[in-house]
């Protein structure tokens, strides 16, 4: 697929996750793309991750299993947008459907504006209940400040994997690029931790997330600091000097860019010390302003977010035209 093709599939696959997200009641009765690949991964965990071998064999056997997970995904998204394609541009409707499943600009500012609603209707404990089903932290040992910090957070770096991240992969390699994209962020999830199972087996999935991100998370940075610019409440200035100053501080290599562009844009201070069920993570700080974040900060930061959501599609858009002139 080319470029005159893929970033049209684009702009189709963003204005239909925007206006309709992935309605529940297919979920119910089909599952998610995401949830199948999930199980695909679970299955070469159990079959591959040998428990007696040495490290250096269950790294070699993570590889083998990123392999072939990627060989599965791609070559079966490869022969659906081979089957759309030879119906013409009409091919195109079914195959945005597809892609727009695995984006989640809908879906995630539900997520994260139910932790401010949380907070207005419920106080601390609603807050708590919300964010306890977008981040991994210990909710309990948060306080509103810590509350609103994370679910500020969360919407950043996943603005970046769910969002910008999928949607670059699809605008250059078209069905098998967003396909590739989320089995390698999915495996990541899954098996890219670093715990006595996955230390090794996870290694490449985790690697290649960080290498796969690496665009994106630049690419998101500049999203929200050209959206500060245009909101008359939001510090542009203060976004560029975070992200120069602090996001290469950022225990990860990508989420502190996104991170520190939300907080310097707010005036917050995000990520920083956290408790992720017993373990304390003594992280930098993103930005320079306040810790002490509450739902209205949320709000703010969910405003920023939709317009750069609009930058995205914009530019998405720029660019298919430009292929077609």
């Amino acid at each position: 697929m080319n470029l005159s093709t893929s970033l049209p599939l684009l702009v189709l696959a963003l204005t239909i996750e925007a206006a309709f997200g992935y309605p529940q009641r297919f979920y119910a009765v089909m599952g998610h793309p995401v949830t199948w690949i999930g199980r695909l991964i679970g299955w070469l965990d159990r079959g591959l991750n040998r428990e007696t071998g040495s490290f250096a064999a269950r790294k070699a056997m993570g590889v083998l299993a990123l392999l072939l997970l990627l060989a599965v995904v791609i070559a079966l998204s490869a022969l659906v947008q081979h089957l759309c394609l030879s119906f013409g541009l009409l091919g195109l409707i079914p195959l945005a459907l597809l892609a727009s499943t695995l984006i989640a600009q809908r879906s995630l500012y539900e997520h994260v504006a139910r932790v401010a609603q949380g907070l207005e209707r419920d106080g601390l404990e609603g807050g708590r209940r919300a964010v306890s089903m977008i981040v991994g932290r210990n909710p309990q040992t948060l306080d509103e400040a810590g509350v609103s910090r994370a679910a500020i957070e969360s919407l950043a770096e996943n603005f970046s994997d769910g969002i910008t991240a999928p949607a670059f992969w699809l605008g250059v390699g078209g069905l098998p690029g967003i396909a590739a994209y989320k089995a390698i962020n999915t495996a990541d999830s899954m098996i890219g931790h670093r715990t006595p199972r996955h230390l090794a087996f996870g290694w490449a999935a985790a690697r290649l997330d960080d290498l796969v991100n690496l665009p994106a998370s630049r690419l998101t940075a500049l999203l929200l600091v050209v959206s500060a610019a245009l909101d008359p409440a939001a510090d542009a200035g203060g976004a560029w000097r975070a992200v120069r100053r602090d996001a290469g501080k950022h225990g990860s290599p990508n989420a502190g860019w996104p991170e520190a562009a939300m907080a310097g844009a707010l005036g917050l201070r995000l990520a920083g010390p956290r408790t992720y069920g017993e373990t304390r993570v003594d992280d930098h700080w993103m930005g320079d302003g306040r810790a002490e974040a509450n739902a209205v900060d949320i709000r703010r930061a969910l405003a920023l977010y939709n317009r750069s959501c609009g930058l995205l599609w914009a530019l998405a858009a720029l660019f298919a035209a430009l292929t077609l002139l």
